[in-house]
């Protein structure tokens, strides 16, 4: 057990006096993206500027547990109960396309329904549900929304999958520029400001295992306020249920859709599982909440389970899967004020989500509105 916490206090994250200034300028290239997709997608429609590509919507229940240790039942997780839940899995990237082509970063937006108590959105602050948005990785390659603008036009411009092949040449130089460019901040940055650690966290996220969807591990990245603590957030499957996989590795050259067709098939035949699992901060010098490259160590604090997502068998198979799953919006902000995003980037995402939810439904004449149950999602 964990003998020593950071109890949470405002103080923790850091002030920037350029902050806002920053983010209009993330939301005004997010947006120009969003309105730009509707043709260069290729689909008549606007997409997410990251995770555009979903790859099934799944029904779930997230049981809250019983008799958990005090400093971890805290806020939703200090009542036992069940919730409703559903998952989107998606590509981490910004563009459609074949799974070649679009990276071994994935990750998973997670809603659950039946929360009491104000969210933290001010245009939707009684929804009544809960979210998380996780990814394959347990840090992140920006720290900041000037990081992170300078990495989402590298990423808008150098991510989008070739119309024909590349020749392995060109694609090499352009991967070299793509590297220079990130690591000088596009020769703006000092030496001794070039972006290092978060370089090394991008290029290690290049080689993460390509494997079936249900035997990824998802993480939060960012901080959170855990009620009167600080935590990280990570699902992680159940290892009963993983075992049971029968498609694990994925082939992603072997055909254009590998990774959808292979979660619809293990959904079909068996139900599944994963932990839902909070790490308390216990040292702030060693699991800092401004740096997300730092992985926080498990030996300073453990991942406690809190939770258990319960998937049962069901069918995702078709095309009304995805379009149920299109009008949905996931936001690390649509929680409650003992679940309050922590650091500079993630005070970012605020705004940043929002607006791209809010231009997104507009430009596809969808209604922006958080469903209250599954039913309102899947119908019946």
């Amino acid at each position: 057990m964990v003998q020593a916490l950071v109890r949470y206090r405002p103080e923790v994250e850091r002030t920037d006096p350029h902050f806002d200034e920053s983010l209009r300028k993330v939301v005004e290239i997010t947006k120009g993206y969003i309105a730009g997709s509707v043709k260069a997608e290729g689909v008549n429609r606007a997409v997410r500027d990251a995770h555009a590509k979903g790859f099934g919507l799944v029904r779930g229940e997230l049981e809250i547990l019983a008799g958990l240790p005090a400093e971890y039942a805290q806020g939703i997780y200090s009542t036992p109960g069940r919730h409703e839940a559903l998952i989107r899995f998606s590509s981490g990237n910004p563009h459609l396309g074949p799974d070649k082509d679009l990276g071994p970063g994935v990750g998973i937006g997670l809603k659950l329904f039946g929360i009491a108590g104000p969210t933290l959105l001010e245009d939707e602050p009684d929804s009544g549900t809960f979210d998380y948005n996780l990814i394959n990785n347990p840090t992140f390659f920006a720290n900041t929304v000037e990081q992170y603008m300078l990495v989402d036009q590298l990423f808008l411009e150098y991510t989008k999958p070739p119309a024909g092949e590349m020749p392995a040449a060109v694609k090499r130089a352009r991967f070299h520029q793509f590297l220079h460019v990130y690591l000088t901040g596009n020769g703006t940055l000092p030496p001794e400001k070039w972006l290092w650690e978060e370089l090394f966290v991008y290029l290690s996220m290049r080689n993460l295992p390509d494997i079936n969807l249900l035997l990824q591990t998802y993480w939060s990245m960012g901080a959170v306020r855990h009620g009167d603590y600080i935590a990280k957030v990570r699902v992680k499957p159940v290892q009963a249920h993983a075992d049971k996989v029968v498609r694990r590795a994925m082939d992603r050259a072997s055909a254009a859709e590998v990774l959808r067709p292979a979660l619809v098939a293990e959904l079909r035949e068996r139900s599944y599982a994963f932990d839902l699992q909070i790490q308390l901060c216990a040292d702030l010098d060693r699991m800092p909440v401004e740096d997300l490259t730092v992985e926080w160590p498990t030996e300073l604090s453990p991942f406690m389970n809190v939770g258990r997502l319960h998937l049962p068998q069901q069918d995702i198979g078709g095309d009304e899967n995805l379009i149920q799953m299109d009008p949905l919006s996931f936001t690390p902000w649509r929680c409650t004020e003992a679940h309050r995003p922590l650091g500079n980037l993630q005070r970012a995402r605020k705004e940043v989500y929002r607006q791209s939810s809010i231009l997104r439904h507009q430009l596809n004449h969808q209604e922006r509105r958080e469903p209250k149950n599954l039913a309102e999602v899947f119908g019946g």
